[in-house]
């Protein structure tokens, strides 16, 4: 696994057009190597900034669209439609605006789709479509270019939350209940499965990210701190504003 490096830009919009502008970049470099690409795409204020900045971007159209593959790292498990859905934001702000191939959008159930209100029966569902998709080498899981997360306040990534039982989960998808932020029930990767992605971002803003950017940096715990448990395979990359990148490890300060 990678060791962390961090990338801090002045505010958040300025942070939002760095991301949009490596994702183009990193979404060019895998189709030149590999003839597509695929990316985990992640929900939040700042990921909506960065979807958006994508479709300002000349050079998304450098883009072959047609040959990427969009996934999710996790997702609210709520009707299809509702506004508080990642893959809602995520369509409103890019999706809909690039000319992707619709049968490689691969959103998360929805508590209304094939698997009813039955997080656990979506989980299983999408681990199966990850399968579907699986690499030649690995049997449940395609090949992610770049894998996007969002930090929470309290660590978090994706829908694993500090203690909380899907720690404990090895498998692929994990239906998550009880999460201490609403909507209670939502379904998200796990960190084994977020740990094979070529690169991870890690993607915050705002001094309410500072406390745990700083403890993930420094080595805490994964299941105190789940961000502390990222890595990619080749890159993990933090990306901040320099309000959230108060409290970087002396370390790491020269990288900044």
């Amino acid at each position: 696994m990678s060791e962390a490096s961090v990338a801090v830009h002045a505010d958040p919009d300025l942070l939002a057009q760095a991301v949009a502008a490596r994702l183009v970049v990193k979404l060019l470099d895998a189709q030149a190597e590999r003839g597509q690409a695929s990316v985990v795409l992640t929900g939040g204020r700042i990921a909506a900034a960065v979807y958006r900045a994508v479709t300002q971007l000349p050079a998304r159209d450098a883009v072959d669209w047609s040959r990427v593959d969009v996934w999710w790292g996790d997702e609210r498990f709520l009707p299809a439609g509702d506004p508080e859905r990642n893959e809602t934001q995520a369509r409103a702000a890019l999706l809909d605006v690039v000319p992707l191939d619709p049968a490689r959008i691969h959103p998360m159930p929805a508590s209304d789709g094939p698997a009813g209100n039955d997080p656990e029966a979506a989980a299983a569902g999408y681990a199966q479509e990850l399968a579907r998709a699986a690499r030649p080498g690995n049997a449940t899981l395609p090949h992610f270019d770049v894998l996007m997360l969002g930090v929470g306040e309290d660590g978090h990534v994706a829908s694993v939350f500090p203690e909380h039982p899907v720690h404990h989960d090895n498998r692929p998808v994990s239906a998550v209940r009880g999460s201490p932020k609403p909507p209670p029930v939502r379904t998200t990767l796990t960190l084994p499965a977020i740990n094979t992605a070529e690169e991870v971002w890690l993607v915050a803003a705002g001094a309410d990210k500072a406390r745990a950017v700083g403890m993930a940096l420094a080595g805490a715990g994964p299941v105190r701190l789940p961000a502390a448990g990222v890595r990619g395979v080749s890159r993990t990359l933090w990306l901040l504003d320099r309000a959230a990148a108060t409290d970087v490890p002396p370390r790491l300060r020269s990288l900044r």
